[in-house]
């Protein structure tokens, strides 16, 4: 069984489980699920047991949802930016033409469609699913990154025609330069954060939002037969997955929802810092992580609007973690069967392990048998030579065992 470091703990001030619905409109997770059912290729993950670990920790049961093979991409991503690429071209074509299109696949959207630039700050997986979208669509495509995205990732990204422009910075500086940029080229900026509820800025970033809801849509769905899932342990970089999955049990649970637990590492922990302060506090300096999806100095102020409330606990965990857990899953995966997970993959079930193998954490989430614990598999071997650094083998080899 895998040893996890549990770094720091607290329990969030303003929690607020009496409350029976979320501040956040979940009516558009109706129009993501049509738009994305409807694309080429799509079908629901798999959420695997992980029995034989669940045994081990003296817990019900452990579900994750598998992300690794989502349109081919690796992650969960398409889920958001490839959706907001499909939102931003629908208000692009209503504004000009007065008319709500029906068909983005038409002629005459197309036609629209390749006068527009999206655009897009990254850290690696935003940026690739908004170019994906983008291809899709038939928009011209630029995105930013940041210092810490590696060359296949860059590769990965420019290999659905985006055009990419470097930024010597963190993520949270790629993303104003993006902003920046688009305002001053009328381009059409994609972001997965908003830093704030303005709503020309939040637009693109609630839709990223309603896009991933589908993931734990899916799950509710493949869960309907189980007894309720008790805890949800969800990585956080600038929020978007963490308040998504947050808002849809939320949504179906209403007061009875599970008990939401934040994982972030320790050096980039701004929802540890932001909810102990009941206020957004920016994480500054030295920010990398090896969770690089998650190396984030800034909360997203859409997500905020979930979580402040929404979450119950946060915990932070280091960079020892990831071989750790990447290894371990690949090893021993789901009832014998490998999982491929990535850096920022194995994020949420490496706060869970660390939170179960601490007694005094044990004991105020209530983690006992009778515990059915939720978390997300976010990403696969999105970089495929520093996964086969880590684990010793390929996707393809640890797959093929």
């Amino acid at each position: 069984m895998p040893s996890i470091h549990l770094k720091r703990a607290a329990s969030n001030p303003s929690a607020a489980r009496q409350l029976p619905s979320m501040p956040f409109e979940a009516d558009g997770l109706a129009t993501a699920r049509s738009v994305i059912h409807g694309w080429q290729g799509y079908a629901p993950t798999e959420l695997k047991s992980l029995s034989n670990l669940a045994d081990e920790l003296n817990v019900g049961s452990i579900y994750f949802k598998d992300e690794s093979t989502r349109f081919g991409l690796g992650s969960f991503k398409p889920l958001g930016g490839a959706y907001a690429v499909s939102r931003c071209l629908a208000r692009t074509i209503a504004n000009k033409t007065g008319q709500q299109p029906l068909d983005l696949f038409s002629d005459k959207a197309k036609a629209h469609a390749a006068e527009m630039t999206v655009t897009a700050a990254t850290d690696g997986n935003h940026g690739r699913s908004v170019a994906w979208g983008a291809r899709m669509y038939g928009c011209r495509c630029v995105i930013f990154v940041c210092a810490s995205v590696s060359e296949q990732r860059k590769n990965a990204i420019a290999a659905y025609g985006a055009e990419i422009r470097e930024v010597d910075g963190s993520f949270d500086d790629a993303v104003r330069l993006a902003s920046v940029t688009a305002q001053k080229e009328g381009w059409h900026v994609i972001p997965d954060t908003a830093d704030s509820l303005n709503e020309d800025a939040a637009a693109a970033p609630r839709d990223v939002t309603q896009g991933y809801m589908l993931a734990v849509d899916e799950a509710l769905e493949q869960l309907k037969d189980q007894p309720p899932i008790t805890h949800l342990f969800l990585q956080a970089g600038v929020g978007g997955l963490a308040s998504a999955s947050a808002a849809r049990f939320w949504q179906a649970y209403g007061t009875e929802r599970p008990v939401t637990v934040i994982v972030e590492p320790d050096q980039c922990a701004c929802w540890f810092e932001s909810l102990v302060a009941g206020k957004p506090v920016a994480v500054t300096g030295d920010i990398d992580s090896d969770m690089a999806g998650l190396a984030c100095g800034e909360v997203s102020m859409i997500a905020w609007q979930i979580l402040q409330t929404g979450a119950d606990h946060m915990v932070t965990i280091t960079d020892e973690a990831v071989p750790i857990l990447m290894t371990y899953l690949a090893e021993k995966g789901s009832d014998a069967r490998p999982i491929v997970a990535g850096e920022t993959g194995i994020s949420g079930l490496a706060g869970f392990i660390a939170c179960a193998q601490d007694k005094d954490m044990r004991a105020r989430l209530g983690l006992g048998p009778d515990s059915r614990i939720f978390v997300i598999g976010s990403e696969g071997d999105t970089d495929p030579d520093n996964y086969k650094t880590i684990v010793g083998h390929s996707a393809a080899e640890i797959l093929a065992q």
